[in-house]
């Protein structure tokens, strides 16, 4: 087999360096936010950038010894193609938590991040997402090495025009990054992406280390920690009191115009609903400590009144004596129950928030199909507690925590609601879990945002129909969301507000939180006070404490 002629090996080699030089460059300069691209048609100019790091790593090995500059090359992509993969993996936890990925805390996330892909699209096309995202990682180092490699012999064979070339570049990015300089959308062309990113990562583990030590310091620092039973929740003797948590309920819900028309019109039939029962609602919101998921890092931001927003803070927590607010019922004489229809394991967390009873998914005893990742609609989970525990004869006071799953990703299938007594074992369910394929939706970007609002709307309408057809003179509710959803349906620049809504028949209830300026209804307004969602129980604590008398 005849060998390629001179002028083609010249091409070929050429191609290749060029190839291999716009892969180092793009691996420099991509950011790892898609949204700080430039706007509109002109994304294009991103790529005019001069990379520091870039004139650095060429003027060190030309000036390296022979024997090492080989190994130095391979060394330096080896590390630039791990922090390109680094930078894939935020662009991705951008696109889903609004936030940068965590090289220490979040590995955990990749597991649900899969469960996601087949509530989503199946599980052989999830396995498939999954085995090419290593693929595409462990060839993206590679590829990195051997382009360093390149690069380096083409830069030391030529090496009068190399160290020509670096010093022009040097010369231009010193004086473009004193000036400043930036082109559309606010990016330097003086870049230093790549040094940024590397630093940010290598000081990942330090940082979390001295945030747990911090956390901890403030996990004792609690007013309410030794106060006695009796003198908590006075106000609230005698009711019965139900939290409940909605799945990515966010602020877009209600004042997203793009998608929530559904949402609107499920929250107006609740406040005409409540008020026909003799229901008085107030609503406000509240800042998550996530966005997009890791709904347990909210519950326990919310319950403990501390500011859970990472893995390390969240098992630190779990491992303290920590005066929850369900907790604090418990002290108070109340029985407490959490009602988990999405906890399938273990839970020791129940021990930690203080709960005589866990209803998780077997304990509800649902025989129906699941709905992607939820295992039982909403409406389902509400007349097990109502069967179990509210409607007990004879009962002393009650504190249940309540999470709906319904309006989890990825929002298809929605259940419809049905009437209370044809909920029977759930398998009543069977023919609305067909209605919806994940994989339609997903497939097509405004029936993703109607689809949850959907979800949304009926999570909301069955806790409100709960409320309204069950609850008596003595009920008490807080329904909150979570944390809002993934950037996909929110985009990246959203807020991490929740609504937050407390019901109740009794005046003297409502009369205890006039202070807070809150909305007469289920829907918040939008000027209603925003708090940090940790400020909660304190406030909550002290409204229906014997300081929080307003008389």
């Amino acid at each position: 087999m005849s060998q390629p002629s001179k002028p083609y090996r010249r091409v070929i080699r050429h191609v290749t360096t060029g190839f291999a030089a716009i892969l180092v460059f793009l691996a420099l300069i991509l950011p790892d936010q898609i949204t700080r691209l430039p706007p509109g048609n002109h994304w294009y100019t991103a790529l005019v950038r001069i990379p520091i790091e870039a004139l650095i790593a060429g003027a060190v090995l030309l000036v390296t010894p022979p024997r090492a500059r080989r190994w130095l090359a391979a060394g330096l992509g080896v590390l630039l193609g791990a922090l390109t993969v680094v930078k894939l993996v935020d662009i991705g936890f951008f696109w889903v938590l609004a936030r940068r990925f965590d090289p220490v805390l979040d590995w955990t996330l990749f597991d649900d991040g899969f469960n996601f892909l087949v509530d989503s699209v199946g599980k052989a096309s999830a396995t498939a997402v999954a085995v090419g995202a290593v693929l595409l990682g462990v060839l993206m180092v590679a590829g990195m090495a051997w382009a360093m490699l390149r690069l380096t012999r083409v830069a030391v064979g030529h090496r009068r025009i190399a160290a020509g070339g670096l010093g022009v570049a040097g010369v231009a990015w010193l004086a473009l990054f004193l000036m400043s300089y930036q082109l559309i959308g606010g990016i330097p062309v003086a870049s230093t992406a790549a040094a940024d990113l590397a630093r940010d990562t290598a000081l990942a583990l330090p940082k979390d280390l001295a945030d747990k030590r911090a956390f901890v310091a403030e996990v004792d620092a609690d007013p309410y920690r030794d106060r006695p039973g009796n003198q908590l929740l006075t106000a609230l003797r005698g009711k019965d009191v139900v939290v409940s948590f909605i799945e990515s309920y966010g602020r877009d819900a209600v004042e997203n115009p793009a998608f929530n028309g559904s949402v609107l019109t499920a929250l107006a039939d609740g406040d005409q609903k409540l008020a026909k029962a003799g229901f008085a609602a107030r609503s406000g919101f509240l800042t998550s400590s996530t966005a997009g998921g890791g709904s347990w890092l909210a519950h326990s931001t919310f319950l403990s009144g501390m500011w859970v927003n990472n893995e390390s803070r969240y098992r630190s927590l779990m491992a303290t004596d920590r005066l929850t607010l369900t907790r604090t019922f418990k002290n108070a004489g109340y029985r407490t129950v959490g009602v988990e229809p999405g906890v399938i394991y273990a839970w020791p967390e129940g021990q930690f928030y203080g709960y005589d009873q866990v209803y998780d998914k077997a304990a509800l005893n649902y025989h129906g199909p699941q709905f992607s990742w939820s295992p039982m609609p909403d409406q389902y989970a509400l007349s097990q507690f109502q069967k179990f525990e509210y409607s007990k004869p004879g009962r002393g006071p009650l504190l249940a925590e309540i999470t709906l799953t319904s309006s989890h990703t990825p929002w298809a299938p929605v259940p419809s609601t049905l009437g209370w007594d044809q909920l029977g074992d759930g398998s009543v369910y069977g023919p609305q879990a067909k209605t919806t394929d994940p994989k339609t939706v997903w497939k097509d970007d405004s029936k993703i945002k109607t689809e949850y609002a959907r979800s949304i709307a009926y999570s909301v309408d069955s806790l409100i129909n709960w409320a309204s057809t069950y609850g008596d003179d003595n009920l008490v509710m807080v329904f909150l969301g979570d944390h809002q959803p993934a950037s996909v349906v929110v985009g990246q620049n959203a807020t991490h507000d929740v609504p937050i809504t407390i019901i109740a028949k009794d005046p003297k209830v409502l009369d205890r939180i006039n202070s807070w300026g809150w909305t007469s209804s289920v829907k918040p307004a939008p000027n209603a006070p925003v708090w940090p969602m940790n400020a909660f129980r304190d406030r909550f604590l002290t409204a229906f404490g014997p300081e929080g008398d307003p008389h």
